[in-house]
């Protein structure tokens, strides 16, 4: 919630966000350090009763850590893996985010009657930005 609440990538503020994200930033503390290692663990063991593994639930073990060790070191909450990277310099992260976008995990099955992407997504995306609309205003 934090990394939601206190992200960069903001379609539209609102007052209530912007007095959510002042409070949000005075609730960090240096226990948050539990939430991550307990994500970070969750995330491993889904890792290792994969077969084969997946690359996304590694990715997501290092994002978390990284960001939890940025948080602690700077105060500020970054999200993004290449941008914690630029600062940790792990060898191995660009080379499992490609695996990610253009490896196996991104195949579709050739038999699937199903559409190559969803016709929906515009409607739904109205949708949601209607009722996060509405729902700021209460």
């Amino acid at each position: 919630m934090l990394e939601q609440v206190l992200s960069l990538l903001v379609v539209k503020t609102t007052p209530g966000h912007q007095e959510k994200k002042a409070i949000a930033a005075d609730c960090v503390t240096r226990h948050r350090d539990h939430h991550d290692l307990g994500f970070a663990a969750t995330q491993w063991k889904l890792l290792q009763k994969q077969d084969p593994p997946r690359v996304k639930p590694l990715l997501y073990v290092y994002r978390v850590l990284l960001t939890g060790i940025q948080l602690m070191r700077s105060g500020r909450v970054e999200a993004n893996l290449p941008r914690l990277n630029e600062d940790f310099r792990l060898s191995c992260i660009p080379d499992l985010i490609d695996r990610k976008v253009n490896g196996i995990e991104m195949q579709t099955f050739v038999e699937s009657k199903l559409p190559e992407s969803p016709a929906g997504a515009a409607a739904l995306n109205d949708l949601l930005i209607r009722l996060r609309l509405g729902a700021t205003r209460c």
